[in-house]
């Protein structure tokens, strides 16, 4: 299998992720519920394939040195080490929050979103980020 294409996917995945979360987010403040539901959804599943993508390249592949050099390493590192532990936690609060929305228990379903939300906007972003610098600076 070619594997030199992942990273692609994966960064779509992550892009496509981001805007049905904030597609998602608006539908629920103009009181859309299944427009909202079916925007998490498909950002939920969007973000399991990126995951099985992910794994799968970096179980065959490794890891990817940067080879920026200067300011722009810095940049890259501090990005990089802001999203790996925040990406980390995003299956975890997603799997809450969005059982917590199918279980209908919406009071604690919105409490956990409010921070499920921008944590996964910022791990979904940064990881555009990564790998726009890692593969195409």
């Amino acid at each position: 299998m070619d594997y030199t294409q992942l990273p692609t996917v994966n960064a779509t995945l992550n892009a496509i992720s981001f805007v049905l979360l904030v597609a998602g987010y608006i539908s629920i403040r103009q009181g859309k519920k299944t427009q909202h539901r079916n925007c998490m959804v498909a950002a939920f599943s969007c973000s399991v394939l990126f995951l099985c993508s992910y794994l799968l390249y970096h179980a065959n592949v490794g890891s990817v040195p940067f080879e920026g050099q200067g300011a722009i390493r810095k940049v890259y590192f501090f990005v990089l080490i802001t999203h790996i532990p925040l990406a980390a936690l995003v299956p975890f609060l997603a799997l809450i929050t969005l059982w917590r929305a199918l279980r209908e228990r919406f009071d604690a379903h919105r409490r956990i979103a409010r921070w499920t939300l921008p944590i996964w906007l910022y791990v979904s972003v940064t990881g555009v980020i990564v790998y726009a610098m890692l593969y195409h600076l």
